[in-house]
């Protein structure tokens, strides 16, 4: 059985720190460098649900996409939710180790799971890293589709395979427009929109777009008239979590570990529900 400190530096050479971006806060949130390992939980969000699921699974090490504290913090009392997460991991043994920004800059990393579950062929990253002489790692990815697709297939084909969450997927442009060419990336992606006009892909699906630069964005379509399609947060990234848990059981069957390893299917998504609006012939405001 391993000690954290071996499945750290396992998991660190997948996703080192120097990969991270400088405000991100990544690594081993709680834990003793020297406590066995026997059972990791795999999710996005460090919140109550996942803290809870990993003491009833016995869980000794819980990997995240997300920070527990991004922004520093200069309490972790118990009345606090996080606190409360941090007290709950402690008093039971558990350990919290975080891979964000340094997971999505990885190959593989998040966007390239994202591409895995759409079924897309990835190309090269959508924005390579300029310390990778390969040219492989870097945030978002360049991807192919097998034929041609219209954007409302494509959508469908999105709301089909990514986890199922209130929001679905949002569209922006023509739903009849031809699909060839698809950049993507995992999480917030509105900061991405010059550097998917340069890719000359036909359309861009993330997450998290606001309204300002989306509709900027299409106000542009001009001269680059592609297509937007807004997925969930948490629904980008939870294929990442299956993506790292493979890597880790390989790593785990290589080194003799016999590590259980878990993803969980907790949707913690905040957004609960969906009330779409109510539509005649055309979209617009009441009269």
């Amino acid at each position: 059985m391993p000690r954290l400190s071996e499945v750290i530096a396992a998991l660190e050479n997948l996703w080192p720190a120097e990969w991270a971006e400088s405000w991100d806060a990544v690594g081993t949130v709680v834990g003793d460098p020297d406590q066995e390992v026997a059972r990791v939980l795999f999710a996005v969000d460090p919140v109550r649900e996942i803290v809870d699921e990993a003491v009833q699974l016995g869980a000794d090490l819980i990997v995240t996409h997300h920070p527990l504290y991004l922004r520093g913090t200069t309490t972790v009392a118990a009345s606090t939710f996080k606190g409360r997460a941090v007290h709950t991991l402690i008093k039971n043994d558990i350990a919290l180790h975080v891979a964000h920004t340094n997971a999505d800059r990885a190959d593989p990393g998040v966007s390239d799971a994202l591409a895995g579950a759409l079924d897309l062929r990835v190309v090269r990253p959508l924005v390579p890293d300029p310390s990778d002489p390969d040219g492989r790692r870097g945030l978002g990815r360049v991807c192919e589709l097998d034929h041609p697709v219209t954007v409302r297939e494509f959508a469908a084909r999105a709301a089909a395979r990514l986890p199922a969450t209130a929001q679905g997927i949002r569209v922006a442009g023509d739903p009849e427009a031809l699909v060839r060419t698809v950049a993507v990336s995992g999480g917030s992606g509105d900061s991405l929109f010059d550097d998917v006009r340069a890719a000359g892909v036909d359309a861009f699906l993330t997450a998290d777009l606001r309204h300002h630069p989306a509709a900027e964005f299409m106000a542009d379509r001009a001269h680059s008239p592609l297509a937007l399609l807004d997925a969930a947060h948490w629904a980008t990234e939870w294929p990442w979590c299956e993506l790292a848990a493979a890597q880790l059981d390989e790593i785990s069957d290589r080194h003799g570990w016999d590590l259980r390893v878990h993803v969980s299917k907790a949707v913690t998504d905040p957004w609960t529900a969906h009330a779409a609006s109510i539509t005649t012939d055309s979209l617009g405001a009441p009269n």
